[in-house]
C-alpha cells in the first residue's frame, strides 16, 4: 500500500505521516528529491528555494519527475507514505500504481498559521499576510510545471479535516485506512459507541424499579464521573421499597414530586462535585435524554455537549432548552 499526502502548509501532513510510520509505513517525500538537488548545488534549503527548484525540475524533466524519482525507491514488499505531493501530474504518475491512494489533509488558514508560529522555525513567515502570500503561490497555477495544491486536492481519494486534537486526527486516519484496505479494518468502536456502551453498563447498577438510566461525564476522552438513577445515599434502595412512587408503579410522567430517586445525570454531576472535580466544558453521555431538572443542572454545571441514546418520554422541552442555551445535542443509538 502507498498512501500519498497532499494539503496546505501546517495542515498536519507531517503528523499524519508520523502516525502511519508507527504503523510500519516507510516514509518518502517528493521534497527530498528537491532537497538533494539544492544540497548538491550548495544552496540553502528554504521554502522559497524548494518551490523554485521544484518548478525548475518539472520544467526541465516534466511535471511528474519528482514522483518518478520517488517511486524508484519503492519496494513492493513494503507499505509507504509519500508526503509533499503538490502537482496534479505528480498524482497522475503515482496513480499508475494500483496500490496508491491520495489523502488530502486540510485545516483553516488561521489554525494552520497558529501551528506554524508554535513550531518556531526561523525561516517561517512571521505575519498572517506573509503566510497567505506564500499560500497563494502554492495554491493555484495555470502552468503545469508549478505547484497547484488546489488542483491536486481535487484528485484526492479521501479528505481529512484536521481541526481538532491529535486523537481526532488519528481516528480519521485509522477510519480512512480501514476504507482503503482490509488489512487495516478497525475492530474497536468509535468514541461515541465506547462511552455510550459504558453508560449502558453503568445503568445496570441502577436500583430503580421503574427504569434503569445512567450517565457518564467525559473530558478530554477521559471519564471523570458516572451516575445511575436510584435513591439517595443512606436511603433504602428503590428495589427494596425505598421509593413509594416507583414501587407503586405510577404512570410515567405522573407524581414526579413524590419520587425519591435521583436521575443518572443528576448523580453524575453531584458525584463530580462531591469529589471536587470540575466538569466545565465536559461531555455527558446519557442513556436517555435528560429531564428538565437534569437539564438545568447540566446548563449550570457548564457542560458543553449532551449525547443521548434514547428519548426521555418528557424530553421535548429539555432538549429545546439545551439548544437555546447553545449546548451541542446529539443522539447516538447504541
Amino acid at each position: 500500500m502507498i498512501i500519498g499526502l497532499t494539503g496546505e502548509n501546517c495542515a498536519g501532513k507531517g503528523t499524519l505521516a508520523e502516525h502511519l510510520m508507527k504503523k510500519g509505513f516507510d516514509y518518502l517525500s517528493l521534497s527530498d528529491v528537491i532537497r538533494e538537488e539544492l544540497t548538491a548545488e550548495g544552496k540553502e534549503v528554504t521554502r522559497e528555494n524548494l518551490i523554485a527548484k521544484g518548478n525548475g525540475l518539472r520544467e526541465e524533466f516534466g511535471p511528474g519527475i519528482l514522483a518518478k524519482k520517488t517511486l524508484l525507491k519503492v519496494k513492493d514488499s513494503m507499505n509507504y507514505v509519500i508526503d509533499s505531493i503538490r502537482n496534479p501530474l505528480e498524482v497522475e504518475e503515482l496513480k499508475k500504481r494500483k496500490d496508491f491512494t491520495l489523502i488530502y489533509v486540510t485545516a483553516s488558514p488561521e489554525l494552520r498559521f497558529e501551528r506554524m508560529k508554535s513550531r518556531g522555525r526561523e525561516a517561517d513567515p512571521k505575519t498572517f499576510d506573509a503566510f497567505m502570500r506564500i499560500e497563494q503561490l502554492e495554491a493555484k497555477n495555470s502552468e503545469k510545471t508549478k505547484q497547484s495544491i488546489t488542483d491536486t486536492a481535487k484528485m484526492a481519494d479521501h479528505r481529512i479535516e484536521n481541526e481538532g486534537d491529535l486523537a481526532a486526527l488519528y481516528d480519521s486516519v485509522d477510519r480512512t485506512l480501514a476504507q482503503v484496505s482490509d488489512q487495516f479494518k478497525l475492530e474497536r468502536p468509535s468514541w461515541d459507541s465506547y462511552f455510550m456502551s459504558i453508560a449502558q453498563v453503568v445503568a445496570s447498577r441502577s436500583n430503580c424499579m421503574k427504569r434503569k438510566v445512567a450517565a457518564v461525564i467525559v473530558k478530554d476522552k477521559r471519564i471523570i464521573s458516572t451516575g445511575y438513577n436510584g435513591t439517595p445515599r443512606g436511603v433504602k434502595n428503590c428495589n427494596e421499597g425505598g421509593c413509594p412512587r416507583c414501587n407503586g408503579f405510577s404512570e410515567s410522567g405522573k407524581n414526579l414530586e413524590d419520587c425519591y430517586c435521583s436521575h443518572g445525570e443528576e448523580n453524575a454531576i453531584v458525584q463530580a462535585s462531591y469529589h471536587g472535580i470540575s466538569i466545565k466544558n465536559a461531555v455527558v453521555y446519557t442513556t436517555f435524554s435528560p429531564c428538565l431538572l437534569c437539564t438545568k443542572m447540566i446548563l449550570n454545571a457548564g457542560i458543553s455537549e449532551v449525547v443521548y441514546n434514547a428519548e426521555y418520554p418528557l424530553g421535548d422541552a429539555p432538549l429545546k432548552l439545551l439548544k437555546e442555551a447553545g449546548i451541542i445535542v446529539r443522539k447516538v443509538k447504541v
